[in-house]
């Protein structure tokens, strides 16, 4: 069974002492359990099954009756969780999930939809991915507030200093066409909020975050049984239903967290031809490894690629260049030994 959440909670005993339980969420075949286990007064551990069945609804429900009714006996999380109520936040994040309940209560679809298709523009020219622009979260706070000037475009969360310093003139260019209703600072939107339906709101998104992570628990597991067994990248789209740009990200994301995935770079570097790796490895050395447009483009010269032979050549050169990566790191290690 995979283990996709595990929490330990502690409450006093008497005489100084605690006494520790520890509540999972698995998950097998999909199929979910959750567990509680609990020492009785001899100390031996006692599982109790809070459920067990396919319904994430059910799941939920019981793991949170549960958790509430282990709560009110004395019992207290180590960790704190977003399974817990959604009055925990305050301050500083609390006012910027108004902000963004407010924008999506009030959307300006026009103006996030102009802020858009400037992102991928300017994006495309930079040569970068649209969201490191800015977010969508972000877009929607513009489109919805529109700033007039750089210090109204600053009280923005998530458009800082450098981000404004960089894109201020095309931003304030675009949401000086359009009229508003309401100002800056943003104070007042706390005052035009429902804060019953806030709440509401950042409970269904806490919980949907929850279920976020809890299902990419599971994909990750799927994802390495897969690579372990020596899998492909068309075996884990197939089982995961992903992008394939989308599964290497995530399959670098592994290797930096010191999971193995050189069964996959095995798999897929096997239809490669040899010389063309070793092209790829020397224009690594001579052009770094961070940027792999200048690599592809000295392995090919004045040929050019496009459609599927384009994504096709990213993709095993971002799967070389974790075997690069993996064995400079080696030799960094060595030398400094």
């Amino acid at each position: 069974m995979n283990i996709v959440f595990l929490n330990t909670l502690e409450k006093e005993a008497g005489d100084h002492r605690v006494t520790s339980a520890q509540v999972s969420i698995g998950e097998e075949q999909g199929i979910w359990n959750v567990y509680w286990n609990e020492p009785d007064s001899a100390g031996i551990i006692q599982q109790d099954q809070w459920y067990q069945g396919v319904s994430w609804d059910e799941m939920l429900s019981a793991f949170r009756q549960g958790l509430r009714d282990k709560v009110r006996s004395g019992y207290r999380p180590l960790v704190s969780t977003d399974l817990e109520s959604a009055q925990g936040l305050s301050g500083k994040a609390r006012i910027t999930q108004m902000l963004t309940y407010y924008c999506e209560e009030n959307p300006s679809e026009e103006v996030y939809e102009t802020l858009r298709a400037w992102r991928r523009e300017q994006a495309a020219r930079e040569g970068k991915a649209p969201y490191i622009l800015a977010t969508n979260r972000v877009l929607r706070m513009i489109s919805v507030f529109l700033p007039q000037s750089k210090e109204e475009l600053q009280q923005i969360p998530g458009f800082g200093e450098q981000k404004t310093t960089m894109y201020a003139a095309d931003v304030l260019n675009l949401t000086a066409e359009f009229t508003r209703s309401n100002g800056f600072p943003l104070d007042w939107v706390a005052k035009s909020v429902d804060t019953v339906k806030f709440e509401a709101w950042l409970h269904a998104q806490k919980e949907q975050k929850l279920r976020t992570e809890l299902d990419r628990e599971v994909s990750k597991r799927k994802l390495l049984e897969i690579v372990a067994g020596g899998g492909s990248l068309a075996d884990l789209q197939a089982v995961l239903t992903m992008p394939r740009r989308e599964l290497l990200l995530w399959v670098e994301d592994l290797e930096r967290e010191g999971y193995d995935m050189d069964p996959l770079v095995e798999a897929e570097l096997a239809s490669i031809p040899e010389e063309e790796q070793i092209k790829a490895w020397n224009a690594f050395e001579s052009e770094g490894d961070r940027y792999l447009k200048p690599v592809l483009q000295r392995i090919i010269g004045t040929e050019e690629l496009k459609g599927k032979e384009l994504d096709r050549a990213y993709e095993w050169l971002r799967l070389l260049r974790l075997r690069f990566r993996r064995e400079k790191e080696r030799f960094a290690s060595q030398a400094a030994s």
